[in-house]
Formats: C-alpha cells, sequence, structure tokens
C-alpha cells in the first residue's frame, strides 16, 4: 500500500530550531488536550495530572467561530473551517496565555479551487512557524484525502496554492519550500524491527495503522512512528470500535550507507503527542509529571504508552463527543 508522509520546512530549520530551544527555557503551561469550549470557558486535559481542567473561564467566542468546525492544530493555533462559505480561519483561542476578551482571529484564503467532497475530508494540518503573524515566511498546510495539499502564507496569500503529493509504491516523506517549486523526495529505509513471534505480526498485519513524522524541536532527531489500533464491532457504535495495539517508534540515524530508519524503544526523555493536531514532540523535564519515553494519545483510545515497556495507561474519557481533540504543546510565559 502507498504510504504518504509530508513534511513542511522552513527556509531555514536550523534558525527554527534555534528559535524553539531559546523558548524551551521560558514554557510554563501545558502541554494540554483540547476538548472544546462550553459557555465560554476553554475544557483542557492535563496529562501530567490526568484530570480536566477548566481555564480561561468566561473567554469570549469571536463570533466567526461558533458556528464553525475545527479541522486541527499547529503550534497551539486551532484551524476553523465554515462548510457555508469555505472560509477557513486560525485563532489562538484554546492558548492559556491569550486574551480572554479578543483572541486572536486570522482569517485564511477561501478554499474555492477544490471540490466539495474533497474538502470535507481534512487529514491534517500543518505549519512551518509558530508565529504567523511575525514571521513572513510562515506557510500553513491542509492536507486533505487523496493527493490533495493546500498551502498559504497567513496574512500574505490571497488564495491557496494547490498541489498533489506524488504517489510510490514505497514509504516516502516529502519537502516543501517557499522558494523552490521541486519537491524533495525522500525514502525511508527501515532496519532493526521489533522480535515479535509470527502471531504477533499476523495480528498486527489485520491492524489499522497510521504514521506520524515527528522532529526533536531541541535537536535534529527526526522521528516516525507506527500506530496499530484492532477493530472490532461495536454494538453501542452500531460500527467498528478501534483500541490501539501497540506503537513503534524508529529513528532516523545516518550511517556512512546513508540514512536509515532504526526501530527503538528509548526515545530518551522525549514525549510524543498524537491526536488530530499536527504531531510533536517536547522533553518529559520540561513539565513536570510527563513520563519520558512515552506517546501521549488521543484517537484509538485515550492515554498513555510507554516505550520502554510496552504498557497502555488508559485515562477516563471525558463525556460527549469530541470531533476533534487537539494537543496545544507548551506555551511560553
Amino acid at each position: 500500500m502507498s504510504r504518504r508522509i509530508i513534511r513542511l520546512s522552513k527556509l531555514s530549520s536550523r534558525n527554527n530550531n534555534a528559535f524553539i530551544q531559546k523558548c524551551v527555557r521560558f514554557f510554563s503551561t501545558g502541554p494540554y488536550l483540547t476538548l472544546g469550549c462550553n459557555t465560554g470557558d476553554v475544557l483542557l486535559f492535563d496529562p501530567a495530572k490526568e484530570q480536566i481542567i477548566v481555564t480561561l473561564q468566561g473567554k469570549t467566542i469571536p463570533k466567526e467561530l461558533k458556528d464553525e468546525e475545527m479541522i486541527g492544530a499547529s503550534h497551539g493555533w486551532g484551524f476553523f473551517y465554515d462548510r457555508r462559505d469555505l472560509s477557513v480561519r486560525m485563532s489562538d483561542i484554546f492558548n492559556p496565555l491569550a486574551s480572554k476578551s479578543n483572541p486572536t482571529v486570522i482569517p485564511l484564503p477561501r478554499l474555492t479551487d477544490l471540490p466539495s467532497e474533497q474538502i470535507e475530508q481534512v487529514c491534517n494540518v500543518a505549519m512551518s512557524s509558530p508565529s504567523p503573524l511575525g514571521d513572513e515566511d510562515c506557510v500553513v498546510a491542509i492536507k486533505f484525502s487523496g493527493d490533495q495539499l493546500s498551502l498559504c502564507r497567513p496574512g500574505r496569500d490571497l488564495e491557496w496554492t494547490n498541489t498533489s503529493t506524488p504517489s510510490h509504491c514505497c514509504i516516502h516523506f516529502f519537502s516543501y519550500h517557499l522558494n523552490d517549486e521541486n519537491i524533495e523526495h525522500h525514502k525511508l529505509v527501515y532496519r532493526d524491527h521489533p522480535e515479535l513471534d509470527q502471531s504477533e505480526w499476523k495480528t498486527l498485519s489485520m491492524c489499522s495503522r497510521r504514521e506520524y513524522l515527528v522532529e526533536s524541536p531541541s535537536s535534529d532527531e527526526r522521528y516516525l512512528v507506527k500506530w496499530y489500533a484492532q477493530g472490532s464491532y461495536s454494538s453501542v457504535l452500531n460500527g467498528i470500535d478501534y483500541k490501539t495495539k501497540r506503537f513503534m517508534v524508529f529513528r532516523e540515524e545516518e550511517t556512512a550507507e546513508g540514512k536509515f530508519m532504526c526501530y527503538t524503544e528509548d526515545i530518551g526523555e522525549m514525549c510524543i503527542f498524537i491526536a488530530s493536531n499536527e504531531t510533536f514532540c517536547i522533553p518529559a523535564s520540561s513539565c513536570p509529571g510527563l513520563k519520558p519515553s512515552t506517546i501521549y494519545f488521543m484517537g484509538h483510545g485515550f492515554g498513555s504508552y510507554d516505550l520502554t515497556t510496552g504498557d497502555t495507561h488508559h485515562y477516563k474519557a471525558p463525556g460527549g463527543v469530541i470531533t476533534t481533540p487537539c494537543w496545544i504543546p507548551l506555551v511560553s510565559i
């Protein structure tokens, strides 16, 4: 099966990493999982304390967001879509340090050049910088089902640049750069898979599998996460209910023979956060209560997965329906 992974690059990733390293020292809040808004209160889940918190009580919900659907998040910014007029907006409404009375809302170009059925199926949203207004090179990318990818620069572009991701029979990821129309192809070559017996591999082959590319904010390390979920019929859902079976993490390593994705059960003090947001990782030491070498997830279940032991810890699922749960990264004061 063809699998495609997309990474959005800045012009200078080295400078971007330096910015994040500098900010890490001043981080104080989060990460949190968004649970939506309830009569003006922003509801968040704190994985370090394993509890739901109500933050920013009485926060003003911008009128232009009240009837819009959240389609993803990146760098703490939520992205919202209005099915009626195809408009897209981004907002820092879930940022605990954002203005209570006047959250920032940035309008993006309307998605008028795409078929309506394709717009309905957003896979993920990514942004190249945490400062969409302060960084003129910031790019937003929306990946739809199939091969459709749309890009724009917030506050600068009047329309989306629509492109198609290449199709390959092997596993690749692709880099897009602002001043270069050529797409960089990066083939993923795997080494050192886990030692599992034949029955375990057979079980995994029947599981649903999702893949996520994660880059460390404080180094050049890159990880690829494979998320396996086993489906079974649920009479309550009247459909298939998926439960997390296991995760696999591969770290990119450079050798004399080239770059390889090598299986690992130890990512040091890093924690990885996966939901409907752009996947990210942070050091556990940056937020007391987080566990190192752990994946925090929401989707096929809700919990944390210890890479070292292979144990899954399940959190109590919040009440109500959360259509687009997103992890909001650490926020600096």
